[in-house]
């Protein structure tokens, strides 16, 4: 079996300007976990999930600092701690969502699917056809496949 054949096709997209506030009850509305972010085309732009909601409340994680005779050195790069800022205070979509998506081909075999999804963490993988976004698959399009 492929992608193709146990994918939605009635995907549901949410714009890159749609406020935090309207996502979550967008999500909770249509009782579904994440949705593709796709600008007026339809072009993938990235995804969002109920963890990146739930993320934004999340206590800042201080990076730890080494102290090498009178200086101090922090164990991990500015650039996360500046992510982590960002996304905490963000008001769009675009600002929480993750911009580096797992995708797959209608032509991906189930079995390349599941090992995609559990390698790389995931619970949805849109389906793309040049750039565009034509179907989605999700854990519960999954397991109604290995049932």
């Amino acid at each position: 079996m492929t992608a193709k054949e146990i994918m939605r096709t009635d995907v549901l997209t949410v714009r890159p300007d749609m406020t935090v506030e309207e996502l979550g009850r967008f999500l909770m509305e249509k009782d579904i976990s994440g949705a593709p972010v796709a600008d007026e085309n339809g072009n993938l732009l990235g995804i969002v999930t109920e963890n990146d909601l739930i993320s934004r409340e999340k206590r800042l994680h201080i990076p730890t600092l080494l102290r090498i005779f009178d200086a101090y050195v922090a164990l991990e790069p500015p650039s996360i701690i500046e992510k982590e800022i960002k996304k905490m205070a963000a008001i769009n979509v675009i600002d929480i969502c993750t911009r580096d998506v797992i995708t797959a081909k209608e032509d991906t075999p189930v079995e390349d699917l599941a090992t995609l999804m559990t390698e790389k963490r995931v619970h949805l993988v849109p389906i793309v056809k040049n750039g565009k976004i034509i179907g989605m698959v999700g854990r519960h399009e999954m397991l109604k496949t290995l049932s």
